[in-house]
């Protein structure tokens, strides 16, 4: 983003000690700009938030899995039980085992669950890697295609090819960077808009590949992230909604009535980034609206600073 601007301030005992600088859009319900803050229209990328895109390409070339499993293959999961099982599921049902996972081995990002495999004696292992649920998907959609998999994670492979196809269409952007991703998948860049654009077709969608998608998500939250994340929290939270967090403090959440919103830090600190979408959907008025737990909206946006245990102050946006 070349122009990003202060979207947060750093509050610690009523003085502002320092900001955060990012860009902010929201689409209304017709998919045109609301409003936007910073920067909406240069391309980024996304990083994680892309995974539900990746799945629905995955499941247009003939990726059959239960919405549990579905859930899983968009997600950035916490290494929690019911994910690894959930993945070795997937694999299985493809004929393969976890050695088939070209993850980087790593722990898993719940803390609880991180701790208990360390008192357990254990490691980093490629299954307790966050990314692999998709990858995993990505490997049984390989099977279902009779496509490699030693090289699936190659941007000519036909898997690849038909993700790349899938996130342009449903962007409406030229992909203007092929990056790797933490996880060493191809990572396809659009702008803020483009990525609201995305899943917004997916929340509106009423039946096909998309619409699988969109109710995966929408019934299994905690496969797409974990029991204790706050992306879990705002999903349930708000009736219908669906949305994907990513590294380097990107989000994206889309709405039943066609609005989405979709942004970016330039610094991408992970603690700024459920403020600011909380604060975009309370400016919006989505924390006020029938059958949506206001009050659960606005928790996910806290984020407070402490001094000597107790709170001090906060990270509060400012748009």
């Amino acid at each position: 983003m070349p122009s990003p601007v202060v979207v947060a301030e750093i509050v610690r005992s009523g003085f502002v000690e320092g900001h955060h600088y990012g860009s902010v859009v929201a689409l209304a319900a017709d998919g045109s700009v609301g409003w936007s803050v910073g920067d909406a229209e240069s391309q980024i990328l996304p990083r994680s938030c892309n995974k539900p895109l990746q799945a629905l390409a995955m499941v247009r070339t003939g990726l059959d899995l239960p919405p549990d499993l579905l859930a899983l293959a968009c997600a950035s999961h916490s290494g929690e039980g019911f994910h690894l099982d959930g993945v070795r599921r997937i694999l299985a049902g493809a004929g393969l085992d976890e050695g088939a996972l070209q993850t980087p081995p790593d722990y898993p990002l719940d803390d609880a669950a991180r701790e208990a495999l360390l008192r357990a004696g254990g490691g980093k292992t490629r299954i307790h890697m966050n990314c692999s649920g998709k990858h995993a998907a990505m490997l049984a959609t390989c099977v279902v295609n009779d496509w490699d998999t030693e090289t699936y994670l190659d941007p000519a492979h036909p898997l690849q090819v038909a993700i790349a196809e899938t996130f342009a269409e449903l962007t409406g952007e030229e992909i203007g960077v092929v990056a790797v991703d933490g996880c060493g998948a191809p990572l396809l860049s659009t702008s803020l808009v483009g990525l609201a654009r995305a899943f917004r077709t997916l929340a509106v969608a009423s039946d096909g590949p998309e619409r699988r998608i969109a109710d995966a998500i929408r019934t299994h939250p905690a496969y797409v992230s974990g029991t204790t994340r706050d992306e879990r929290a705002l999903l349930t939270a708000i009736p219908g909604a669906i949305g994907k967090a990513g590294a380097e403090s990107c989000h994206v959440v889309a709405l039943t009535d066609g609005r989405a919103f979709a942004l970016k830090t330039d610094d991408g600190a992970p603690r700024v980034r459920p403020v600011l979408m909380a604060a975009a959907l309370v400016r919006s008025g989505v924390d006020r609206e029938d059958g949506v737990d206001g009050e659960a909206v606005r928790a996910t946006g806290e984020f407070p600073l402490l001094g000597g245990g107790r709170p001090v102050g906060e990270i509060r946006a400012v748009f």
